[in-house]
């Protein structure tokens, strides 16, 4: 049985291993990494083009993210953190694309307007109070807003072909919006780290134990899925970005921090269209407005996505049911994820989210004509023969206890460590994967901050301008980046 020794171990080769162990080679070029993947090539769960929407989240369109409160205030604080997160991953991109680490940006990121879109009038007097927040503060320059058919029909042509002149609609705009191919992206950085030298990456192969080193670090048992080869790798530091396999790799470590934490796990539709004389008619990323008492995930949005140099439409996700932790995972994901410390926290979400258990039960049990009007709420002359539906990625949303309500279901991301940060570990769901770069300092200052080179936070600055300083209160270093970015990627320029 042969044994690798390596300075960090990468769990998943998606757009966090990826990104995580670029940022550790441009902090510490000497760094001895090796990348373990389940699969055969990289980007094939979550950040595979065809398993997500492409949207670069900035909290420019997903209401979600601006909740009204009883009072009738609208809160910009979490589309702030989104809309500061996303932009550091645009100046990281930024930096490679001038160090020549990544190539063309063109063949991952693209300028795409964002747009919220509404109907009826109470819908749509929160939209116009949302945006008359929004479009105040420099992060969001340039956002409109209109209700009506005509401008509306100027952004997204198709959102308003064969609607009722007399229906109440609102709508927000902004020209900044992005979509991102992060498969792509994916392919790219782990280019750039293999050329790097000290970097090894091993797929088709499975993480079969993770026990800790009495000295210090862990060791992984992995087995080689295409030769069956059991091998053996001494590492000082884990990180499982394995998406939905995160957690599960996580409870095989046996850390304490583990404890109470579940997973409730979401499969997801999509209504595709790749019509070109249809596509090149859509140009933006429609969010709509959640039902009522639906949750976040199910959130309407009819998308143009850019896929290997074709375009298309996405309309969706449809949610549904499916106790697998991967797309390409077992059936048995979830049952072998239950522990008596995260019993009762399951029990607990259960009780308190039946509306979203109802949300799943109609989704799982939705018929094609049924999907078929969501649709033309937003495309009122859609034909059922210009679509196919697709299998998008799975997502495991967190679960964890909570001392007042005995447990929660959070959605977004989360980081968890072991107490001596040897160790971590990314949960949950979107916006990780825009958010990435933010996820990642996150975990360098809790988990290598102390292993670093001096001067690791001044090469930081130096790839991310914004590092250290707040975009969100300065409006002028806000639009000195952003024009940068927009140079170097190749997008519009922010409005000033």
């Amino acid at each position: 049985m042969t044994l690798t020794t390596v300075d960090v171990t990468l769990v998943g080769a998606g757009i966090m291993g990826a990104t995580l162990g670029t940022l550790l080679r441009q902090l510490q070029p000497d760094l001895r990494l090796l990348l373990v993947e389940g699969l055969p090539r990289e980007a094939q769960e979550s950040s595979s083009a065809w398993n997500n929407a492409g949207t670069g989240h900035a909290g420019n369109c997903e209401l979600n993210y601006t909740p009204m409160a009883a009072d009738g205030s609208i809160s910009l604080a979490k589309a702030l953190d989104i809309n500061e997160a996303f932009d550091l991953s645009r100046q990281f991109w930024t930096h490679l694309v001038r160090d020549g680490a990544l190539g063309s940006p063109g063949a991952f990121i693209q300028g795409v307007p964002h747009m919220s879109f509404v109907l009826g009038e109470e819908r749509r007097a929160y939209l116009r109070e949302r945006h008359r927040r929004m479009a105040a503060h420099h992060c969001y320059a340039g956002m409109a807003y209109s209700e009506d058919h005509a401008q509306v029909a100027e952004w997204a042509p198709l959102l308003i072909e064969g609607r009722d002149p007399a229906q109440a609609i609102g709508a927000t705009h902004i020209a900044a919006g992005t979509d991102v191919n992060f498969g792509a992206l994916t392919s790219q950085l782990l280019d750039h780290l293999r050329a790097s030298g000290a970097f090894e990456a091993r797929f088709s192969t499975a993480v079969q134990s993770l026990r800790r080193r009495p000295e210090g670090g862990w060791r992984l048992e992995t087995r080689d899925r295409t030769t069956g080869e059991t091998r053996l790798i001494d590492t000082g530091t884990v990180f499982l970005g394995a998406g939905g396999g995160a957690l599960t790799l996580l409870q095989k470590s046996g850390i304490p921090e583990v404890r109470g934490y579940g997973g409730f796990p979401v499969s997801g539709l999509w209504l595709r269209c790749g019509d070109p004389a249809l596509a090149s008619r859509h140009h933006a990323k429609v969010y709509g407005m959640a039902a009522a008492g639906s949750p976040p995930m199910s959130v309407p949005h009819l998308d143009t996505r850019l896929v290997d140099g074709r375009q298309w439409i996405l309309f969706g996700p449809y949610a549904g049911f499916s106790s697998k932790f991967l797309k390409s995972g077992s059936l048995c994901d979830w049952p072998r994820s239950l522990r008596a410390g995260n019993l009762l926290p399951l029990l607990a979400v259960a009780r308190d989210n039946l509306p979203l258990t109802e949300y799943l039960i109609g989704q799982v049990f939705a018929s094609a004509e049924e999907r078929f009007a969501a649709l033309r709420d937003f495309y009122p002359d859609a034909r059922p023969s210009d679509w196919t539906l697709a299998v998008a990625g799975q997502r495991v949303q967190i679960i964890k206890a909570d001392a007042r309500r005995g447990g929660v279901l959070q959605f977004g991301t989360e980081v968890v460590h072991a107490a001596d940060t040897s160790l971590v570990a990314v949960l949950g769901a979107s916006p990780g994967a825009s958010a990435a770069v933010a996820i990642c300092l996150e975990i360098l200052h809790s988990c290598f901050r102390e292993t670093l080179p001096d001067g690791w936070q001044a090469t930081l600055k130096r790839m991310l301008p914004s590092y250290g300083a707040s975009i969100r209160d300065d409006a002028d270093l806000c639009r000195r980046i952003r024009s940068e970015s927009a140079e170097v990627l190749g997008l519009a320029a922010p409005a000033s």
